[in-house]
């Protein structure tokens, strides 16, 4: 079976499980997804959604992250890690877009990777959340994990791992697959514990195959 077929086939069986998938986390306006984003790099979804939570309802716009002290910035994430290096982008970022953009989000990839804090991870959530827009494909950590198992790639680097995928992913796919690949991660290939026997593409992943290979000899 060729990665693309494998490829196809996955997106079928996520399909079935999870639906049309929704990004994970909330937001009110483009300005708040990137800011979540960000905030999300070495974070869970869940404990960002809980920090945005309260700080969105008094700040959610680039004038009041550039009011704010830094350190105040700091006190509201903490617990999303990185905290001091994260409020410095956050703060940065929000200047540039109110020097450059007038406080708007740019759709173009290259101004937002621009922006502090904006690699093309977040260039791609935003893009593809927001506008629909798929220059790329979105490599997190489930991503980078995952396709690796699968034996859709073997790397560890997220901007090869990206070309690579776009190479087998059709591109009306791209924004879907990193959504249904991060969900499955979620709930079955948990890192250090993936749930192998239960996994709805065991048939199409080469450490699900070996895994369970190993298991039936015993």
């Amino acid at each position: 079976m060729t990665k693309k077929e494998k490829v196809k086939n996955i997106l079928i069986k996520m399909q079935e499980k999870f639906g049309k998938p929704q990004c994970a986390l909330n937001y009110n306006s483009p300005f708040e997804l990137l800011v979540a984003v960000i905030l999300s790099a070495q974070c869970t979804d869940v404990r960002v959604n809980i920090v945005t939570k309260e700080m969105f309802k008094e700040l959610n716009t680039p004038q009041d992250f550039v009011d704010l002290p830094l350190e105040e910035i700091e006190e509201h994430i903490k617990s999303t890690g990185f905290f001091r290096n994260k409020a410095k982008n956050i703060k940065k970022c929000s200047e540039q877009l109110l020097e450059k953009y007038n406080g708007e989000i740019p759709k173009d990839m290259d101004e937002l990777t621009e922006l502090a804090g904006v690699g093309r991870k977040t260039a791609n959530v935003v893009r593809g959340e927001i506008w629909g827009l798929a220059d790329g494909i979105t490599v997190d950590t489930h991503v980078r994990r995952i396709t690796n198992l699968i034996g859709l790639v073997k790397n560890e680097d997220p901007i090869k791992i990206e070309r690579e995928l776009m190479k087998i992913v059709p591109k009306k796919s791209w924004i879907d697959f990193s959504h249904y690949i991060i969900l499955h991660g979620r709930a079955t290939c948990i890192a250090r514990r993936p749930k192998c026997i239960d996994c709805e593409i065991k048939e199409y992943c080469d450490y699900g195959i070996k895994k369970l290979t190993i298991n039936e000899k015993k």
